[in-house]
This record gives structure tokens, sequence and C-alpha cells, in this order.
């Protein structure tokens, strides 16, 4: 099976040379070519019943890189288990017409906070209106920035309980059908969007340069605010247990995942995707591997920035206390957390034992470190 990292490995330098990119790019791409080889060292993990060894690769961590989500993403299942309500939940998506795609590129770390902020605050207040749901609710907001085929989309996931907690502390549950209308809940967010964008600093360059003109940029604002823009919410989830399994496939996606390519073949790359104007048919694409790169590369976040963040009932501020309050309100059951190691959280949530000796099949890979 081909992969991101092959491609990289094949093809990355002789992008680097040709192409002008950000340090964190860079180092991205590198660590993504370097995951798993000789060159990120190894460990020996030890059979503690026939000392069978296995030499294993160090992996890179890096957060876009194809390999490592997997376990990040078990990880993030195990805690979020010990948060989610025993009531319905939403999915709601949330995005930005794509004649602001290219300021988006060109300012991601301010567009993308505004995203959020934008996002939240149309939810929650929407939320608190008696017209509607008359609650407080939580929100789990994940940001994505690619389409089917690795163009740039920016867009947000959100993951939202059928309910909340209204002004008399009671738990105040949401009709069958998500409780906001997806229009308003459009035009709000268009609205303050484009109010939090006018308000910003924004840098314009290339294509975009036209912008720094102060008539241009108003034109385009108002253009965006006489356009509809585009959300929806998808039917809610029938348990608890498949919004963790559901949501957890969107926190730690990549642009795209190494079993959707196909072949590498005479320096082009062939992939699999769904096309959703074609009722998610499944179709292959192929393009050159420089343009294979280069669509990878535009969904390489800027570092540290957070792409999954908290509103509202779960958000940082008084989460535990407002938790187990919601947790009563809706008869969801309390478990006791445990600190497992991530081989342990890995056979919890999947099932697998990945330290089972391959050899003797009875005794398990130890480091020779861990005392």
């Amino acid at each position: 099976m081909i992969e991101v990292q092959e491609i990289f490995r094949e093809y990355g330098e002789e992008y680097r040379r040709k192409h002008k990119m950000q340090n964190h790019i860079i180092k991205t791409m590198k660590a993504i070519e370097r995951c798993r080889t000789a060159e990120l060292g190894a460990h020996e993990d030890v059979c503690d019943n026939c000392g069978y060894i296995k030499i294993s690769y160090n992996s890179c961590r890096n957060r876009h890189c194809p390999k490592c989500q997997s376990i990040a993403r078990e990880k993030w299942i195990y805690k979020r288990e010990q948060e989610i309500l025993n009531v319905k939940y939403f999915h709601v998506v949330m995005t930005i017409p794509s004649e602001i795609y290219v300021i988006a590129k060109q300012n991601e770390n301010k567009v993308y906070r505004i995203m959020f902020q934008a996002v939240a605050e149309t939810i929650e207040e929407l939320a608190k209106d008696k017209k509607y749901l008359g609650a407080q609710i939580g929100i789990t907001e994940v940001l994505h920035t690619w389409g089917q085929t690795l163009i740039y989309h920016p867009h947000i996931h959100c993951i939202i309980p059928a309910g909340g907690i209204d002004k008399q502390g009671k738990w105040r549950e949401s009709k069958k059908k998500f409780f906001i209308p997806v229009k308003v809940l459009s035009r709000k967010f268009r609205g303050k969007f484009l109010y939090y964008l006018k308000k910003e600093k924004l840098e314009f360059y290339g294509e975009n340069k036209y912008l720094e003109i102060k008539e241009n940029f108003e034109d385009l604002i108002a253009k965006m605010y006489n356009k509809e823009w585009v959300s929806y919410c998808k039917p809610p989830f029938k348990d608890a247990r498949s919004v963790i399994r559901y949501l957890g496939r969107y926190t730690h996606r990549v642009a795209i995942s190494n079993n959707r390519i196909i072949k590498e073949e005479n320096g082009e790359i062939t992939f699999k995707y769904r096309d959703y104007k074609e009722n998610k048919k499944e179709k292959e694409m192929t393009i050159k591997a420089e343009e294979f790169i280069r669509r990878f590369l535009l969904h390489i976040l800027p570092p540290r920035f957070m792409k999954i963040r908290y509103y509202g009932l779960i958000g940082n501020r008084n989460k535990k206390t407002k938790l187990a309050i919601c947790k009563k309100l809706t008869n969801t059951a309390n478990f006791e957390k445990q600190e497992l190691s991530t081989l342990e959280i890995l056979k919890k949530t999947l099932g697998v034992d990945f330290n089972l000796c391959p050899s003797c099949k009875k005794g398990h890979l130890l480091s020779p470190n861990s005392g």
C-alpha cells in the first residue's frame, strides 16, 4: 500500500527545492518522512514469558501524520467517554463561502479563531433563546480545512447534546429535530463572522492585494452579507457510544488517510474520494505528485493552533462542576476514571492487546527500562 510518507520521501526534496515554504510546514514534511524509520531511532521490548525481543522504530507524533493519528484518536476517545451524557447528540457543520478562502489561507490564525468564536457564540446565544431551547448547552468544535479531493475548504464540525440546563437549573430537552432552524443559524453566524473579520488587521498579498484598498474590501464584505451561507445538521446519533466513535473520526482525521491512496505511477498519485454531489459515489482521482503534495500541505495548521475546542457546559471553566450536574440531570452513570497506559487504552477502546507477544502468544512485551 502506498502511503503519504513514501510520496514525501520520493518527491518531497524536489518539492522543497522548487517551492518556498514556512518552517513549520517543512518540519512537518520531514517528520512524516522520518516517521517509524531508523532516522528517529528505535526502542526494544522484551517478552516477560519467552524473552522474545521486538525492535520498533519511533514515531514522529506529528498531528498531521497519517501513521500517528490512530493512537492519538483512541487516547482522546478514552478521555471523552467520561464526559458523554445519556442523551441524543447533533452533528452540525458550519462553513464559510469560497470567496473568503484566500483571505483565510493568508490569515490562518486570525480567521480560524474568528470561525471558532463566531460558531460558538451563534449556537450558544440561539440555544439560550426561549424560542428555540431556553438553556445553556455544551459544544465540541473541530476545525477541518479540506474537502474529499484535498482542496482547501475550511469548516467547523460541532457535536452538541440535545438539550441543556435552563435558568431554573433543570434539564431542558430539545425536540426530535435540531432546535435551531438552519437558516437562522447560518445568518447569525454570517453576521458574527463578518463583524469580527472587519475588526481584524488582515494581510493581503498575491491575488488578494487589491483588498488592501478599503473600498474593495468593503465591497467584498457587502457581497458576503447578501449571500446565503451553508450550514447543515445531520440526524441525531443513536447512543453515546456512537457519538464517541464518530467524533473520534473527525477530531484526529488528517487531510487524507493512507488507505485512500491507490497507487503512485509515473510521477502521478491516484486516490479514492467520495463525490457528495452524486450521493457520496466513490470515485478515483489522479494528479501529479507535486500537486498532491501541494494540496496536502494546504492543511498543515499553524504551530500550536488548537483544532479542537470546547464551549458552554463543557468549556474549561467550571467544567467539572457543570458536567457533574448535567450527568445527574440526565441520569448518566459516573465511571471511575482510571490512569491507563497507551497500550491499556488501546486494549480497552479497540479490544486488541497490542502488547501480546507475537512469538509465544502468552507473555507481554515490556520495555527493559519500565522497571
